[in-house]
């Protein structure tokens, strides 16, 4: 599998993994799953794997941990997150939690971008995934935050780094306006985007990818089926977008580009998947699977080979914009 370097720190493959789903996001997963999907992208070439304390109230590290832990540890790549550190609630414990987690609420989160909020949220992970050091720390949904994010939040993640704990730091949204200003004002390696650099949306375009090309900053995109849009060969009303029903117009949207992909022999999610990766400044598409199953399908929609005609088609019917200018004027 292809891989991208950035800024010498970390090198990650085109595709990663997100793990969520393996902190029962929605719904329960087994840990036999998990551990199947894990050693499934690793045996297809994947070698990034995502997670954090969110994701399960700490279920998805613990999940992580246990099976990457017989693979070398120096050719996998770890993200988790710090800003919502996990505090103890056994008071409702018998409760579910609210999270959006099928996990009992054992555990509840505390938004706290200051240095002590971010050292323990952690060294907390690090117990959790079993591991001595990660090798990337992303600031999580710092939106309402971004006084105490892009200073003591910031300046704790590159003590990290400079101690060698962490490899590489960044921001990860779901917006592009504040990952932007990460970009231009603070000194971070790789921002992740959800959502917002799809087939549907490439707001990104304006601003986001521009200052990434220009302060030689990573772009990991995530959402790249905007929850579950694009992720079906015909969108209906069953489906989400940007975690809420979507809207008529946005399945009459995504309907129209699916029209358009059929025509070349492509299904809507083949390229919803591969559409960002073509933006040179993006270094990795993570995808979020439970199963062996859903790691094969989202490679097999991965390397579906795609003729340009159709992202010219969706371009010139202003849809999508055709990246491959972009790829151009990089490499002059």
């Amino acid at each position: 599998m292809k891989t991208k370097n950035v800024r010498g720190r970390v090198t990650l493959t085109e595709v990663g993994i997100g793990c969520a789903q393996y902190g029962n996001y929605n719904t329960p997963v087994s840990e036999e799953d998990t551990l199947l999907a894990t050693q499934t992208a690793w045996d297809q070439g994947i070698r990034y794997f995502d997670t954090a304390p969110h994701y399960g109230l700490g279920l998805s590290e613990e999940r992580l941990g246990r099976a990457v832990a017989g693979l070398p540890r120096d050719q996998v790549v770890i993200s988790t997150k710090v800003g919502r550190v996990l505090i103890p609630s056994p008071e409702r414990a018998h409760l579910m939690d609210d999270g959006g987690f099928a996990v009992p609420a054992a555990y509840r989160r505390e938004f706290d971008f200051s240095r002590d909020g971010i050292l323990k949220s952690f060294e907390d992970s690090l117990k959790r995934l079993n591991l001595d050091y990660i090798d990337i720390l992303y600031l999580h949904d710092p939106d309402k935050h971004w006084e105490s994010a892009s200073t003591s939040g910031i300046q704790a993640l590159i003590e990290l780094r400079d101690q060698g704990v962490v490899k590489a730091i960044g921001a990860g949204m779901n917006q592009c306006e504040m990952l932007t200003r990460f970009i231009k004002e603070t000194d971070v390696d790789l921002v992740m985007l959800a959502g917002r650099f799809t087939l549907l949306e490439q707001k990104a375009l304006d601003e986001l990818l521009p200052a990434a090309i220009d302060k030689n900053v990573g772009v990991v995109c995530v959402g790249v089926y905007n929850s579950g849009i694009l992720s079906r060969d015909r969108p209906n009303s069953t489906l989400s977008y940007d975690y809420a029903p979507a809207s008529e117009a946005l399945i009459q949207r995504a309907n129209h580009i699916a029209d358009i992909c059929e025509r070349y022999g492509v299904s809507l999610p083949e390229a919803a998947i591969q559409y960002p990766h073509s933006h040179p400044a993006v270094v990795s598409t993570v995808v979020g699977v439970r199963s062996r199953e859903h790691v094969l399908e989202n490679l097999r929609r991965f390397r579906k080979e795609i003729p340009h005609k159709l992202w010219q088609e969706l371009d010139a019917q202003g849809l999508c914009a055709d990246l491959s200018a972009f790829v151009q004027i990089e490499e002059k």
